[in-house]
Formats: structure tokens, C-alpha cells, sequence
């Protein structure tokens, strides 16, 4: 029976692919690369520091090339009470940060830090550590050739997009309430309305701000082809099949942002100028 099959940009210039043609997933040195800085968080536990990365200067350079993308898209398309954060967020511009560089001034700020994730982690362990203020992120890079676009998440995702996020008590608050009412449940169907929540507003909400579409999200943040397709956005109301809205995580210090939404556009490219 056929199907349907996923395509990604697989190419700078924005050419579509299979996701397995991605060089993320297909170049085997860039592979080794991330399955070693990633190893790094087996049998961490949530809190302890993370290891220090020595980040090689063509990683540096793709956190500068997307950090300077990102910086303009942001500046059009997210919302006010992200720039707001933005301008306050500990982010180095011109080098990765690490983990502790970024997390000592969150903790200051907002009473959050980083703690190290390899990669996708669980739902009870993901949402429940922000109810103690630890969010996890990982440390890898994506691949250089496709630097506007990543199938995964990786430092510049995490740590640009969320971080923003976390620089601001308000959205932080929001993490924190999450957190909070995932630890407290045990039931799955329970814990993935939470996590949808998550999910839809936390990392791909939209807000309206004077009639106009505004990425709230950190999915949104950090990808800039998929900030970018907000101005000729598909957008629905913020809900799944097993939750109603959630409308409660719209920032209340925020009152010229209505309720969050899902974005629909899939991801392409745009330029580094």
C-alpha cells in the first residue's frame, strides 16, 4: 500500500529529500561526531554538570551562520514579549556557549538551567525536571551543509530557542507549571495531553499581535525557514484530539498575545543575508 513519504530540505539552497538523504543522518563522520558528543549524557543525572565540549571551528562557524539568520528572522517575526526575552537571554553571538556558561545566568534570571540530554528523552523525565527549574538539551551541532535546517534538535535549538525562552520569568513560569503537573501524573493518555500542551504551545505555538501572526514557539525560533513561513502561514487552534486548548500558557504579562496556535507549514530554507 502506498504512502506518502516525508522530504526535508536536503541541501542549503533548499533542494527536498527523503529525510535519510539529509547529511545529518547520511555523512558517517558527521554521524560519529554526534553520536560521541551525545554519549556523553549516558547515565547522567538531571542536575550534575555537563562535560565541556571542544567545539571545532567549522561547528562555530554554523552557530554563527545560523545565530546571524536567526537574529534577523526573529526580529520579523517573533513576538514582543520573545524579543523582550531576547534582549535579556545570556547568548553569545560569535561562539556555542556551553552549558554552564549559559545555565549560571538562567539560574540568576529564572531560577532554570540546562541539564545534558543525548538526544530525545522521555516524557516523564523531560516535563517533570522543569518543575525543579532543570531543562534538558543536548550539546551536538547540526550538519554544516544545511545549517538553516536540522531534523532534530540540537544545541542551537535548545539553547537559542529554549533559552530565550528561559530568560524570561513569565515563560519560565510556564516550563515550571508543566513540570509541575507532569510529575504529578502517572496515567500515559494524561501525561501526552500534558506533553501536547507542551508540544503545541511551547515549542510550535503562534500568537497573534495586531492581526499578524508571531512565533512564540521554540521550534519556531530556532528553525529559520519555519519563522519565516509565518508570513503566509496554514494556522489552526491550539488542540488535539485528547485536549482542549491550551490557551492558560499564553504569557500573562503579555496581554497584546492571544492564546497560542499550531503552525501547519513544514520548514524551507531562507537565506543568510
Amino acid at each position: 500500500m502506498g504512502g506518502t513519504v516525508a522530504r526535508t530540505p536536503v541541501t542549503a539552497g533548499g533542494r527536498l529529500g527523503a529525510a535519510v538523504e539529509h547529511p545529518g543522518l547520511s555523512d558517517p563522520s558527521y554521524v560519529h561526531r554526534r553520536r560521541a558528543i551525545a554519549a556523553r549524557a549516558d547515565g547522567h543525572r538531571v542536575g550534575d554538570p555537563a562535560p565541556a565540549v571542544e567545539y571545532s571551528p567549522g561547528e562555530q562557524r554554523t552557530w554563527r551562520i545560523v545565530h546571524r539568520a536567526l537574529w534577523a528572522a526573529q526580529g520579523v517575526h517573533a513576538c514582543r514579549a520573545v524579543l523582550d526575552a531576547r534582549e535579556q537571554a545570556p547568548i553569545p553571538a560569535d561562539h556555542i556557549p556551553q552549558h554552564a556558561e549559559v545555565g549560571a545566568e538562567l539560574r540568576r534570571m529564572t531560577g532554570f538551567e540546562f541539564t545534558l540530554a543525548g538526544g530525545v528523552v522521555a516524557n516523564k523525565r523531560f516535563l517533570g525536571s522543569m518543575a525543579d527549574g532543570y531543562f534538558h538539551a543536548v550539546q551536538f551541532v547540526r550538519h554544516p551543509a544545511v545549517p538553516l535546517f536540522t531534523p532534530e534538535p540540537d544545541v542551537v535549538h535548545d539553547v537559542f530557542g529554549h533559552g530565550i525562552h528561559l530568560s524570561s520569568p513569565a515563560f519560565a513560569e510556564i516550563y515550571r507549571l508543566i513540570g509541575e503537573a507532569a510529575r504529578r501524573i502517572d496515567d500515559p493518555d494524561v501525561l501526552q495531553m500534558i506533553s501536547d500542551v507542551y508540544w503545541f504551545a511551547l515549542e510550535y505555538g503562534v500568537l497573534e499581535e495586531d492581526g499578524v501572526p508571531k512565533a512564540f514557539g521554540a521550534a519556531l525560533l530556532s528553525s529559520c525557514g519555519e519563522i519565516s513561513r509565518l508570513a503566509r502561514p496554514a494556522i489552526r487552534p491550539s488542540a488535539s484530539p485528547r485536549c482542549s486548548p491550551p490557551r492558560t500558557t499564553s504569557p500573562a504579562t503579555s496581554p497584546s498575545c492571544s492564546a497560542p496556535a499550531a503552525c501547519t507549514k513544514s520548514p524551507t530554507p531562507c537565506t543568510t543575508s
